[in-house]
């Protein structure tokens, strides 16, 4: 899917939590990875997400607190999570802070930007978003719900 501007991402992240929250629930906690260069829209795709979820706090980036909680009332879910692997050199980093008790409630939705930073324990049933920009700055979002 291409978005040309924030309007068309909005419509993007609408039909993709649309989707998600549609989508067959899991044992634990429904994980979304976002992968793409730096700069190419991870950060701005969840802080859609999060206004489509209710969410009124504003959300930033959590690339320096690494993990931001968020409460929510959506379809069974009571917290959204946005955490940032960028600055995690490892996966025992991420477990540090409680990610298997995070990821084994059924009652949290969570986005990762940089799953692949700690790949090792990312479920397998995690959903992915993978962005690319072009030189217009226009994004193409593919979407694996």
């Amino acid at each position: 899917m291409l978005s040309k501007n924030t309007k068309e991402t909005d419509k993007i992240a609408k039909i993709f939590l649309d989707k998600l929250l549609k989508s067959k629930r899991q044992q634990g906690a429904l994980v979304v990875g976002l992968s793409g260069d730096l700069g190419s829209g991870k950060t701005a795709f969840t802080k859609l997400v999060a206004k489509n979820l209710g969410i009124k706090n504003k959300v930033f980036s959590p690339t320096y607190v690494i993990m931001k909680k968020y409460p929510i009332k959506q379809k069974g879910y009571r917290f959204f999570f946005h955490l940032d692997a960028y600055r995690l050199e490892n996966e025992k980093e991420l477990l540090n802070l409680g990610w298997e008790e995070i990821i084994n409630n059924k009652e949290h939705l969570i986005f990762i930007e940089w799953p692949e930073n700690v790949s090792k324990v990312i479920p397998s049933g995690a959903r992915f978003i993978y962005i690319e920009s072009n030189e217009k700055g226009h994004r193409n979002f593919k979407l694996k719900v």
